[in-house]
């Protein structure tokens, strides 16, 4: 069959143009639609040879552009686009246009086929109901499709601008089906849509995660990666990741599952950093522990002509025991804020052993800086030494309670109030003198940290009230 002949002596317009929209052919319909001679126009870019501006010439552009893409047919479902008479005048026109790519052997676009069909009378005789309705349908189809392409090409950049990386995986075998910028950086800029992704990142395979996807997909519970190590080989070599991350199933209305979900954020530096922390943290655990030894085996060499019975050397022993075991508490919290509670009970521990059942904590939680736990348990350690000797601790029946409570105290800073009470100990009579314990408690512990404290010698037993100022707590 000769399908040129065919085409040529058809009713309806057609034009053949090659990829860059270069006219190579039209049949005579087109040629009487359009008031053109064949001459005039092949050869001619058709933006050229029908010159168009604003609405009508980016329709007609996007339709082009999307053939050439996709490599699928595309429709206009109603387009105005003057023609310019034989005599210079321009004929007002409307159009319904098809745009179908011819493809070789290889699938690549070699020509684009444009069926037009003119339907200005159409659009014009609005007085005919049915033919005015399928025209406004038409019109209002092409503007949702335009709403549609703004929006979709909107969710698009913001897919591609994502903060994180994000790819969407499609079906049992997890086939990539989209992937933002930051996801391509991340993978090396590899090849991705359209492949799986142990075709694509055969390294996820050994590492265990494709079987990760299997059981997200069969389960229907999302999967989520705290800090994953993960290996990707990269052009420049394998190279070592930390990443938070998540794998979000997808599923249809009924329930039935279409896909994965990935999102997620390298947080390699993060953890890089956390791990270089850790280690000077064990460094200096390590060094302080050292420079306590040597300085209780100073003390003890100087200790041992000037403390014939041994008294001073032990309890500069178990003051130093104290400020080792505040030291522990710090370096377990990486030397941030450790809890009052926590602070207290590795001091009583430190200095009565077993003795903590006979102890009652009361108070809400509140975070004390390094420096103030480190005063806190010196303090609390003296106290325990005094109980144990001459207080409550020094017979069966005694017991402590402990008890704290926070008030505000201005924008940035809270009032802290710290109760220690004995109870069921011997009768208490004030010393004549006051020792170290005592100058710690009152003056140095309370001066440094901006507050006060009060020892009262009640004959029931020992009082201590501690007030102190300190970082706002949160809620």
């Amino acid at each position: 069959m000769d399908y040129k002949a065919l085409l040529t002596f058809s009713p309806n317009p057609y034009v053949v143009m090659d990829p860059d929209l270069v006219i190579v052919w039209a049949n005579e319909a087109y040629l009487r639609v359009t008031m053109q001679t064949e001459s005039a126009i092949v050869g001619r870019n058709v933006f050229d040879a029908f010159p168009s501006e604003g609405e009508s010439h980016d329709l007609l552009s996007s339709s082009f552009d999307r053939v050439l893409e996709t490599r699928k047919a595309d429709e206009i479902a109603l387009i105005r686009y003057d023609i310019r008479a034989p005599d210079g005048s321009m004929s007002e026109r409307f159009w319904s246009a098809t745009h179908t790519p011819i493809l070789d052997d290889d699938g690549e676009i070699t020509h684009i086929l444009q069926h037009t069909v003119d339907v200005t009378e159409l659009h014009k005789l609005r007085q005919l109901r049915e033919e005015v309705r399928v025209v406004e349908r038409a019109g209002v189809v092409q503007a949702r499709n335009l709403d549609l392409e703004e929006q979709t090409e909107r969710m698009r950049h913001m897919f591609e601008q994502a903060p994180g990386f994000v790819a969407l995986l499609d079906g049992p075998d997890h086939v990539f089906q989209l992937a933002n910028d930051a996801y391509y950086e991340l993978t090396g800029n590899r090849e991705l849509i359209g492949l799986s992704v142990a075709e694509a990142m055969p390294e996820m395979v050994e590492q265990g995660f494709v079987r990760v996807l299997d059981e997200v997909w069969k389960g229907g519970t999302p999967y989520f990666g705290r800090s994953e190590e993960i290996f990707l080989d990269l052009a420049t070599g394998r190279k070592r990741m930390y990443l938070e991350f998540i794998y979000q199933p997808i599923s249809d209305h009924n329930g039935n599952p279409t896909g994965i979900y990935v999102q997620g954020y390298d947080v390699t530096e993060e953890v890089m950093a956390q791990r270089r922390q850790e280690l000077l943290l064990e460094e200096l655990n390590h060094r302080v522990k050292n420079t306590l030894a040597v300085v209780q085996g100073l003390a003890g060499q100087s200790f041992r002509t000037i403390d014939a019975t041994g008294e001073a050397r032990r309890i500069f022993n178990e003051r130093l025991r104290a400020l080792a075991a505040a030291h522990d508490l710090l370096t377990s919290q990486n030397w941030e804020a450790s809890t009052l509670s926590d602070t207290l009970v590795s001091s009583i521990q430190a200095a009565t052993g077993d003795d903590l059942t006979r102890f009652d904590l009361d108070g809400p939680n509140v975070l004390l800086s390094p420096k103030l736990a480190v005063a806190l348990a010196m303090t609390v350690h003296e106290l325990c030494t005094n109980a144990v000797k001459y207080g409550a601790l020094s017979t069966q029946g005694g017991r402590i309670a402990i008890t704290w409570s926070v008030e505000p105290a201005g924008d940035e800073r809270d009032s802290l109030t710290i109760e220690w009470r004995e109870s069921g100990g011997p009768p208490v009579v004030k010393p004549q003198r006051r020792g170290f314990g005592t100058r710690l408690i009152e003056a140095g512990f309370v001066m440094e940290h901006d507050g006060e404290a009060a020892l009262q010698y009640e004959p029931e037993g020992l009082q201590c009230t501690i007030r102190l100022k300190i970082v706002k707590q949160g809620k």
